[in-house]
C-alpha cells in the first residue's frame, strides 16, 4: 500500500498541471450534471413496511383525495371575544383560492371550533403531496386571511415545515478552521492549499450528489449532512498529509521524493482512516431505512472523495506551492531549518506526562465520562414537529395558538383507514373501529367518518390528549393497535404524522444493536489488518463506547432535558430526532477511527523502525498530537458551525458531532490511549502467529517502503515554481 501511495504521490506531483486539469474538468462537468439534472429535496421521513407507511400507501391508491399535503389556518378572536361564520368565511374562501388547494373546511361546519367560540381550525387539503408544493403557493397559502384584521391568524401544518439550506453560518466554522491552519502551519499558502483542496473536494461530492437527485430521493438533510463531513475530513486529511510532507522538506527531501513519502505514509493513514468512515456511513443501510440509507451513502461518497482528492490533487497543488508551505523563516534554497531537539516540544511533554501518570489519567477519564452518560438513560426519540421549532417561526405560532385554544393533542392528529371489500363490510368496521378507539384511555375525540367514493375506504380523524412527541402518546397509538386487532372483515392501520414518529422511531431502535455490531466488528477487522494488534483494535473500540456515551450524554441534558439550552439556540427542549443515534454512532465511530489512526499509526511506525514500546507512545504523541488536535479544532468548528442553524435536526446533529470530536480526541485518544498503550507495553502490538501469517502486509508505517526504496536525498532546492 505504502509503495503504491508513494508512487501516485511522486506522479501527482511531477504532472501537477495534468492532475489540477482533471479535477477541474471533472468538477465542471458534476457541476453542469447538478445544474441539468438536480431535483428539490424531500421533507418526507417514512419506513417501508410499517403499519403507518402501509396506511399511507393504502389511502394513495384508495382515497387519492386525501392523500396530499395539509395545512391549518388558526383563527382566534380577541380575548373576550367569540368566532362567528361570518367573519371566518373570509379566512375560508381566501383559502380555498389558493393555487393546489382541493379543499377548505370550514370548521363550523367541521365543528373544528373551541368549546369557548375564540378559536378555530380551517383544515386545507391540497392535492399534491408536500413535496410538490412550490414556494409560491406556501407564500400564497400564508396571505389567507390576511384580508382579516380584527383576528389573529397563524398557518401551520405539514406544508409549512421549512427545508434547511446551507446559510452564513456555516462559514464562521470555516473561518475558524482556516485561522487554526495558518496558526498550525505558520504559512498563508499552507493553510489556504489545504482549505482549498477540501473545498474542491465538497464542491465535487455535493454536485454529484444534486446531479443524481432527479434518480435518488434525496431528504433535505442529506446535502448538508454530505456537506458537514466533508469539510471536516477533506481539511483534515489535507492536513495530515500536508504536515509529514513539510516534515520530510525539513529533513533535506527534494519536492518530489517528499510529496511521494507523505502520501506512502501519512497518505496510507488517509485511506485506511477514510475507509472506516466508509464503512461506518454506508453501514446505514442495514437499518432498511430508505432514507437514511440515502444519508449515510450520500456522506460515504463525499468522504471517499476527499480521500481522493487528497491523494491526487494535495500533491499536485503541493507542487505548484513550492516552498512556500513552510513559514518564511524555512524556505532559505538548499538549507534545511535547523533542527529543534529531539523529543521537544508540547506533544513529547505531554506524552511524558501521561507515560508517568497512566493510572490516574485512566481512572480519571473513564470515571469521568462514564459519569457525562448517566443522562442516556432518559434518552427519549421521536420525529420532530412544530412544538420545537424556533419561536416566531409560522409553524411553531400555529401550533402554540393551537395548544391554546384546544390543548396539545389537535396538533398531532392520528387517522384510522379502514378498507373493506364491500360499502356494508366497511361501514360495520367502521362503527365498531370507532367504538373501540373512543374508549382507549387517551383519547380525546374521534371525528365523523369520511367515506371515498366507493364506500371501501373510510378515515377516522383520531385526536389524541397529549402532544405528538409524548411518552403518553405512543402509549395511547400502541394501545389502539392492540384493540382494533379484534374488528373482523376489515383492514385497519394507524397512520399520521405521530404515528409516522412512532414507527420510525421503534424501527430505528430495533436496528441499532445490529448496526453497532455491525460496523465495529468490520472497523475491528479493518484496524487489525492496519495496526497487525488484537489489543489496539479493541482498545479503540472501548475507548469510542466511551465517547459516544459521553456525548449522548451531554446531548440529551442540553436538547431534551433543556440544561443550558439557551448557549445553543434552542428555544424549546424535546425528545431527539429519532435517526439521531444510529446516525451519530455511524459519523462519530468513523472520525474516531480517524484520530485512532492518525495517532497511533505513527505509534506503529516508530515500533517497527526499533523503538521500545515506551519510547514509541511518547513519540507518537510528540509528532502527531498537534495535527490530531489541530484536526480536531478543525472538525469541532465546522460542525460547530452548524449549531448556529435554525433547523432543530441539524442543530442537534451538529452539536452532537462537535462534542463528540472534543472528548474523543482530546480525552479518549489524546489522554486514555496513550494511558492504555503504555500500561500494555510490547503486548499492544502482540498478534498470534497463525493470525500474522494469514493477514496481509498492508505496510502503513512505511517499512517495506523505506527498504525497498531508500530516501535518495539531494543537495538541489527543495523545489522551485
Amino acid at each position: 500500500m505504502a509503495i503504491l501511495l508513494y508512487r501516485l504521490g511522486r506522479l501527482s506531483f511531477r504532472r501537477r498541471g495534468r492532475v489540477l486539469a482533471l479535477w477541474l474538468l471533472l468538477l465542471a462537468l458534476l457541476g453542469g450534471g447538478a445544474a441539468a439534472f438536480s431535483s428539490p429535496t424531500t421533507s418526507k421521513f417514512s419506513i417501508p413496511g410499517t403499519e403507518s407507511q402501509k396506511a399511507l400507501d393504502s389511502l394513495s391508491r384508495e382515497f387519492p383525495q386525501a392523500g396530499g399535503a395539509t395545512g391549518t389556518i388558526v383563527v382566534a378572536a380577541p380575548e373576550g371575544g367569540k368566532l362567528t361564520p361570518a367573519a371566518v368565511a373570509p379566512v375560508t374562501e381566501e383559502a380555498a383560492e389558493v393555487p393546489g388547494v382541493l379543499a377548505a373546511v370550514d370548521p363550523f361546519t367541521s365543528k373544528a371550533v373551541s368549546r369557548d367560540g375564540r378559536y378555530a381550525l380551517i383544515q386545507v387539503q391540497f392535492t399534491s403531496g408536500v413535496d410538490g408544493i412550490t414556494e409560491a403557493q406556501r407564500e400564497a397559502f400564508t396571505e389567507a386571511g390576511s384580508s382579516v384584521t380584527d383576528l389573529r391568524v397563524e398557518h401551520g401544518g405539514e406544508i409549512m415545515r421549512g427545508v434547511p439550506e446551507v446559510g452564513s453560518t456555516e462559514v464562521i466554522g470555516v473561518a475558524v478552521a482556516a485561522l487554526v491552519l495558518v496558526l498550525t502551519f505558520g504559512s498563508l499558502v499552507a493553510a489556504g492549499m489545504t482549505l482549498l483542496n477540501a473545498l474542491v473536494g465538497v464542491a465535487a461530492g455535493m454536485a454529484g450528489l444534486f446531479a443524481l437527485s432527479s434518480v435518488v430521493e434525496l431528504t433535505s438533510t442529506a446535502p448538508i449532512l454530505a456537506l458537514m463531513l466533508g469539510l471536516a475530513v477533506g481539511i483534515d486529511y489535507s492536513l495530515f498529509i500536508t504536515s509529514r510532507y513539510r516534515h520530510y522538506l525539513n529533513q533535506g527531501m527534494d519536492g518530489e521524493e517528499a510529496a511521494g513519502r507523505a502520501a506512502g505514509t501519512a497518505g496510507s493513514a488517509v485511506v485506511f482512516a477514510g475507509a472506516t468512515v466508509v464503512i461506518a456511513l454506508a453501514g446505514l443501510a442495514v437499518a432498511g431505512v430508505p432514507f437514511l440509507t440515502v444519508m449515510g451513502l450520500a456522506a460515504a461518497a463525499t468522504v471517499a472523495l476527499a480521500v481522493l482528492v487528497s491523494l491526487t490533487l494535495l500533491p499536485a497543488v503541493l507542487g505548484f506551492a513550492g516552498t512556500r508551505v513552510l513559514p518564511r523563516k524555512h524556505r532559505t534554497p538548499g538549507q534545511a531549518p535547523a533542527a529543534a531537539p529531539a523529543g521537544s516540544g508540547f506533544g513529547f511533554r505531554w506524552g511524558r506526562i501521561v507515560a508517568r501518570l497512566r493510572v490516574p489519567v485512566l481512572i480519571l477519564g473513564v470515571a469521568g465520562l462514564g459519569a457525562l452518560a448517566l443522562p442516556v438513560q432518559d434518552m427519549r426519540l421521536a420525529l420532530p414537529d412544530a412544538s420545537t421549532e424556533a419561536v416566531g417561526s409560522p409553524n411553531r405560532e400555529a401550533y402554540d395558538l393551537t395548544t391554546e385554544g384546544f390543548g396539545e393533542g389537535f396538533n398531532g392528529r392520528l387517522i384510522a383507514v379502514v378498507s373493506a371489500d364491500t360499502p356494508q363490510a366497511t361501514g360495520t368496521a367502521v362503527k365498531e373501529t370507532a367504538a373501540l378507539i373512543t374508549k382507549t384511555d387517551g383519547v380525546l375525540a374521534v371525528a365523523a367518518p369520511q367515506m371515498n367514493e366507493k364506500g371501501t375506504t373510510a378515515l377516522l380523524a383520531v385526536i389524541p390528549g397529549t402532544g405528538p412527541t409524548a411518552a403518553a402518546t405512543e402509549h395511547t397509538v400502541n394501545e389502539i393497535r392492540d384493540r382494533v386487532e379484534s374488528v373482523t372483515g376489515a383492514s385497519i392501520a394507524l397512520t399520521g404524522a405521530t404515528a409516522v414518529g412512532i414507527d420510525v422511531s421503534e424501527k430505528l431502535a430495533g436496528a441499532l444493536p445490529v448496526y453497532l455490531l455491525l460496523v465495529v466488528g468490520l472497523s475491528v477487522l479493518l484496524l487489525m489488518l492496519v495496526f497487525r494488534s488484537v489489543l489496539v483494535p479493541l482498545k479503540a473500540a472501548l475507548g469510542f463506547l466511551l465517547t459516544i456515551g459521553a456525548t449522548f450524554g451531554i446531548t440529551v441534558a442540553i436538547f431534551q432535558e433543556g440544561h443550558l439550552a439557551q448557549l445553543v439556540g434552542l428555544d424549546t427542549p424535546g425528545p431527539l430526532v429519532s435517526f439521531l443515534p444510529i446516525l451519530l454512532i455511524g459519523i462519530l465511530f468513523g472520525l474516531a477511527m480517524d484520530y485512532e489512526v492518525f495517532l497511533v499509526s505513527r505509534m506503529r511506525e516508530d515500533f517497527v523502525h526499533g523503538a521500545d514500546a515506551r519510547e514509541s507512545v511518547i513519540g507518537g504523541v510528540g509528532h502527531n498530537g498537534r495535527v490530531v488536535t489541530a484536526a480536531a479544532v478543525i472538525m469541532t468548528a465546522v460542525f460547530g458551525g452548524f449549531v448556529f442553524m435554525p433547523d432543530p435536526i441539524i442543530k442537534s446533529i451538529g452539536f452532537a458531532l462537535a462534542i463528540g470530536v472534543l472528548i474523543d480526541a482530546f480525552v479518549v485518544r489524546m489522554a486514555l490511549v496513550p494511558a492504555v498503550m503504555h500500561l500494555l507495553g510490547r503486548a499492544a502490538w502482540w498478534l498470534p502467529r497463525p493470525v500474522d501469517r494469514v493477514l496481509p502486509d498492508l505496510d502503513i508505517e512505511g517499512e517495506r517502503l523505506s527498504r525497498e526504496i531508500p530516501v535518495q536525498q539531494q543537495p538541489a532546492e527543495l523545489v522551485t515554481t
